[in-house]
């Protein structure tokens, strides 16, 4: 039944004869968002070109030009680990020693390989589209329409470039988007330390608790909310700081509280490193960002790896030393765990504190941590240059325009897509790749700067 549907729509042209008779009415656009063309279609993507195609028919069957154009996603990552396993590859260093022009030379052979099964699979399914005129993202003026796109948006000042704190992939060897690190949270169990600070003047340490050992060589500063009572409390022989609402969470019911101050008395006191490798302030922060939900009350500040530890440091004039190199491998900086890949130095960072005293206790944190959506690896939160387009400036704006929207089901308007729009951040657009849309921004050696 479905082949003498197809053959009738086929031989009788249905699908062109239902936009020619429509020529002239008002329109209702539809674009393919394009699927990578670099490997095979599987039964996904059936039901997304199911969806795809139901909308577009309703709205022709209602009288509306509908000019349904295909596409093809040439660019990005995709196409570039196919690529990779074809030579038998797995790193940039490697792209490069085999020669990037030639490298993507094979990027553009491969994108077009697995055409013709995808061209079938419309057929068969019978999915209105119009593929002979489809666009393609490596074509010279889809390229230069993203250039005009970006060089409008450069006009209007809503293109930036700046140094921040971005979720790098190290296998990739690029920053990836708040849309990309969506796609790839796992659950994992982190290491959970509390770690001693003594201060520089007194008998007591500041408490720090921290899942991400691996970033204490790294730490320049740590953070209290001046607004939040902490206490000092004798546990042992020793004196602790923490929040005071947390002692008998952490420290437990034995602990004999010595006297109590406020968040803001203790800005500006110095502290003893955890290591001795990095040099800076080490010195006691204001920070917004702190909670008493869990941890201390006392957050440990690594500028290199933070947002928000990024962004005190720039506030306080930190120079934010990075120990780990691109691919994700301490450098000799950090002598102790050199050439390790940063998840890896954990346990051997924990021994060395255990070691000098300066652990207080350790566990394991279950959490959700995001990974590359590509190839599953950790991702590093990494201060690094970037391009941004300022989605900020409109925030408000989208907010507004989607309570307007006919969402089903309803609760996607409020709920994932309305929250993900209230967090909206500015875009990084730009990639560390060789595979992709060049960005049209150039400097002179004087200062100045355009968008081709």
């Amino acid at each position: 039944m479905e082949e003498r549907v197809l053959a009738f729509w086929k031989e009788r042209d249905t699908f062109a004869e239902s936009t020619r008779q429509r020529q002239g009415a008002e329109p209702w656009v539809f674009y393919e968002g394009p699927p990578t063309a670099n490997g095979r279609p599987g039964s996904h993507h059936v039901l997304s070109r199911v969806f795809k195609d139901i909308f577009p028919r309703f709205q022709t069957m209602r009288g509306r030009f509908v000019d349904r154009r295909g596409g093809w996603d040439c660019h990005g990552l995709p196409v570039e680990l196919e690529v990779e396993k074809q030579l038998g590859i797995s790193s940039k260093p490697e792209i490069e020693a085999f020669g990037v022009a030639e490298f993507n030379a094979r990027c553009r052979e491969s994108v077009l390989t697995y055409l013709d099964e995808w061209e079938r699979l419309t057929d068969r399914i019978g999915f209105w589209l119009d593929t002979d005129r489809a666009y393609r993202t490596m074509d010279t003026a889809y390229i230069e329409s993203v250039w005009w796109s970006l060089a409008e948006l450069w006009k209007h000042g809503q293109i930036y470039e700046s140094h921040k704190v971005v979720p790098y992939c190290t296998r990739c060897g690029t920053a990836l988007s708040s849309h990309e690190v969506a796609q790839g949270y796992a659950d994992v169990d982190d290491p959970s330390v509390y770690v001693r600070f003594p201060l520089t003047d007194g008998d007591a340490a500041l408490l720090v608790w921290t899942t991400t050992p691996w970033t204490l060589p790294s730490n320049q500063a740590v953070a209290v909310d001046p607004r939040v009572t902490y206490a000092e409390v004798e546990l042992g022989d020793e004196r602790l700081i923490l929040a005071e609402a947390l002692v008998s969470q952490v420290v437990g019911e034995d602990a004999r509280t010595l006297r109590t101050l406020a968040g803001e008395d203790l800005i500006g006191a110095t502290y003893e490193p955890p290591f001795p490798w990095i040099r800076g302030a080490h010195r006691v922060f204001a920070g917004d960002f702190v909670t008493i939900e869990d941890g201390t009350g006392v957050v440990h500040l690594a500028p290199a790896f933070g947002q928000d530890d990024h962004e005190v440091g720039v506030r306080e004039g930190l120079d934010a030393p990075n120990p780990v190199d691109l691919q994700g491998r301490f450098t000799g900086t950090v002598p102790l765990v050199e050439g390790q890949f940063f998840k890896d130095a954990d346990a051997a960072l924990i021994d060395d504190l255990r070691e000098r005293g300066r652990l207080l206790k350790s566990g394991e944190y279950h959490h959700s941590y995001p990974h590359c959506w590509r190839d599953g690896s950790p991702l590093i939160y990494y201060a690094m240059p970037s391009w941004y387009v300022r989605t900020t400036v409109v925030r408000q704006r989208m907010i507004e325009e989607n309570a307007g929207i006919g969402w089903r089901p309803a609760h996607v308007r409020d709920g994932r897509f309305g929250k993900w729009l209230e967090g909206n951040v500015d875009w990084a657009i730009s990639r560390n790749r060789y595979w992709g849309t060049p960005l049209p921004f150039w400097r002179c050696a004087c200062g100045e700067s355009e968008a081709i």
